[in-house]
């Protein structure tokens, strides 16, 4: 299966092509804006290097949230319009499924926690089972956007590794001391190949299904007359 996946939802910009788990081409920036900019030229270069056409894919794939309301929207757009103009399916994967499914072998016995900073003084918690054995991250909480001086009752009570960057927030919080806790150094935002080899082992979805975006709390902006960004369709 030949994938192109697609990441813009926090503050890195990447694509990737895939093909039966080999990547084929990736780039990946770090950038908290302009992925609009950035995103389709991007696309362009690494399809020129994989050497295929959008009609030799056999799939999309985009990090679908949570992240910034302007990041997914960016990504999403690119996502659904080459899928539909190609006629190919395209998987959502959420940002926190991608970071735990990056965390190394070395780590992946223990529970895997995932907390990115939604700023406000908040964070995006998951937490996630990982073995060797296992290529999906198996979810063991829902997604949730939590106040930092609450986000204790979200935390495993048995030995986990805390991922993300919300992982300093919560440790300078002071919620880590009692905890069995290994924080991870690991990169704090998605990587589009890491996305691509997640939609390579899930089921493929329908052609014409779109992913829709995980927000977990409303946006900070208001369009004119107080109308909620997040309640338009997507």
């Amino acid at each position: 299966m030949k994938i192109l996946a697609l990441d813009t939802a926090l503050n890195a910009c990447s694509a990737a092509v895939l093909d039966q788990g080999t990547i084929l081409a990736e780039h990946r920036e770090l950038r908290a804006r302009g992925h609009a900019e950035t995103l389709l030229p991007i696309i362009k270069d690494l399809m020129l290097v994989s050497g295929l056409a959008f009609k030799d894919l056999d799939a999309l794939a985009v990090s679908v949230g949570p992240g910034t309301f302007t990041g997914l929207r960016i990504g999403l757009a690119a996502a659904r319009g080459i899928a539909l103009a190609a006629q190919l399916p395209c998987f959502g994967i959420t940002t926190l499924e991608a970071l735990a499914a990056a965390v190394p072998e070395e780590n992946t016995q223990k529970i895997i926690t995932v907390a990115i900073d939604a700023r406000r003084k908040e964070v995006y918690l998951q937490s996630f089972r990982r073995s060797a054995s296992e290529a999906v991250p198996v979810p063991l909480s829902e997604a949730k956007a939590v106040p930092v001086e609450q986000a204790a009752s979200a935390l495993p009570e048995t030995p986990f590794a805390l991922m993300g960057s919300g992982a300093p927030l919560l440790e300078k919080a002071g919620l880590l001391q009692n905890l069995s806790c290994q924080i991870l150094d690991l990169e704090p935002d998605p990587d589009a190949k890491v996305i691509a080899r997640l939609a390579f082992e899930k089921p493929i979805p329908e052609v014409g299904h779109s992913p829709a975006p995980l927000y977990l709390r409303a946006p900070d902006v208001k369009l004119p007359g107080g109308i909620d960004p997040a309640t338009l369709p997507s």
